[in-house]
């Protein structure tokens, strides 16, 4: 295996997202860093800070230099970020050391690379945004269509009272809205343009320092920082948090998947699924265990990058290095699980005389107990009701009858009509379908 499953040639088919890992090659990040290392020459010049023939010069062959990842491996290794390495092949590339020793002007590393990565990360909440409205919708449909199919509700693994498939996708869904809304907060906190200097008091730049700041925030269209954050990380793990959140909601409708298709439940059908190496009849979940998989790796990302917010003093290598090997991953995972979770959504079918059939799985009617007891407690005290329910549910274990039979021999002058119908103890389940369907027609 692969030292990294998503860039695995064998599990590239399960693991990769071609959208989101184009974002994170190294010739992506290379090119990123260029696009900062111009534009900050082009705001300087224009700032008096450099000759403007030089940042001119700067800018237009930062645009047009391709620089190979692989001849910045050697001098990276030893310096641990590219950006000496970077610079020295940019300044040789543009053959012109009068305007190329201009490159760089009171940058650190950290700026340089920080900057990239919040520009690569721009296209990234673009992306998993577009997919998280993309899945909701598919969802509301389903929540909408089957806001009235009944099901066994089960908690702790045991039935236990009816609700509608269609809240079922709600449950699901309704997260991912969310998720959403918090996306739109945190956007400002996550991409924000970095230029601090060396040590974070950008002294090298003079009184025309914030001015640079400014310039390069509005020329690559980032919001300005409050101040130096390259050892403050907590824009990028409140970013890492969210992802771990989205993984999260996605393994969730992921194991209730796995739950919904097993042979002996099969409410749900699935679009597709995996064969066995020896048992043709198989047709294993795969796509919901995956789900379920990548929600487990997020966390761990997500553990590790909220402990690299420990930034030694005003820069540190330690931390930031933890970022570099989760990061990616972390955005992998979630950007894979939105893409398979908007599949599913698609492509899953219930099957409702499956679920009609399981909400009477013991033939004894017994998934009713609650909704007998609170009838019976309009008659009598709720404790009597509750303990009278429980005595008629062993006597129907015991003997084998139906607990609407039983009940309706021992109390026959109580109105039990609609008790034991699960379609009238739906409760509010259909309202949720339909209002988070609602919400999820028109996400914006």
């Amino acid at each position: 295996m692969a030292v990294s499953p998503f860039e695995s040639q064998v599990f590239r088919g399960l693991f990769h997202d071609a959208e989101a890992g184009q974002l994170f090659a190294d010739s992506a990040e290379l090119r990123a860093m260029l696009i900062v290392e111009g534009a900050l020459a082009k705001v300087q010049g224009g700032l008096g800070l450099i000759p403007e023939t030089s940042a001119q010069a700067i800018h237009r062959a930062s645009l047009e230099i391709q620089l190979d990842p692989g001849g910045l491996a050697a001098e990276t290794g030893q310096s641990a970020v590219m950006v000496p390495a970077l610079v020295k092949a940019f300044r040789a590339a543009m053959q012109a050391p009068e305007h190329a020793q201009y490159v760089h002007w009171g940058a650190t590393s950290q700026d340089i690379i920080d900057t990239a990565l919040v520009l690569r990360l721009r296209q990234v909440v673009t992306l998993l945004d577009k997919r998280l409205a993309t899945t909701a919708a598919a969802l509301g449909r389903l929540a909408a269509n089957h806001a009235e199919t009944p099901m066994a509700a089960r908690t702790w693994a045991q039935t236990a009272t009816p609700t509608s498939f269609g809240a079922v996708c709600a449950a699901w869904g309704r997260p991912l809205l969310t998720h959403r809304a918090r996306l739109a907060e945190l956007r400002p906190r996550l991409l924000r343009v970095s230029l601090a200097g060396a040590s974070g008091t950008l002294s090298a730049m003079g009184d025309k320092g914030p001015g640079v700041a400014d310039g390069l925030a509005e020329a690559l269209g980032l919001d300005r920082a409050d101040g130096a954050w390259h050892g403050t990380r907590d824009g990028i793990a409140e970013f890492a948090n969210w992802c771990a959140l989205v993984a999260g909601s996605l393994a969730k409708m992921g194991e209730d998947l796995v739950l919904l298709t097993q042979s002996d439940t099969g409410e749900v059908r699935l679009g597709a699924g995996g064969g066995s190496s020896t048992m043709p009849q198989k047709q294993n979940p795969v796509q919901p265990s995956l789900l379920a998989a990548l929600g487990r790796f997020a966390a761990a990302q997500q553990a590790a990058i909220s402990g690299a917010m420990a930034h030694r003093q005003q820069r540190d290598g330690v931390a930031w290095m933890v970022e570099w090997l989760t990061l990616p991953q972390l955005v992998m995972a979630t950007a894979r699980g939105l893409a398979v979770a908007g599949e599913l959504a698609e492509t899953i079918a219930p099957d409702p005389a499956r679920m009609a059939a399981n909400l009477d799985g013991d033939g004894l009617g017994l998934i009713h107990a609650e909704a007998l007891s609170f009838a019976l407690a309009r008659h009598m005290p709720r404790p009597d009701a509750q303990a009278a329910v429980k005595a008629l549910c062993q006597q129907a274990l015991a003997a084998g009858t139906p607990l609407a039979d039983l009940a309706r021999a021992r109390w026959p002058e109580a109105d039990l009509a609609g008790v034991f119908d699960p379609a009238a103890q739906l409760g509010q389940a259909p309202a949720e379908a339909r209002a988070f369907a609602q919400a999820a027609r028109d996400p914006g």
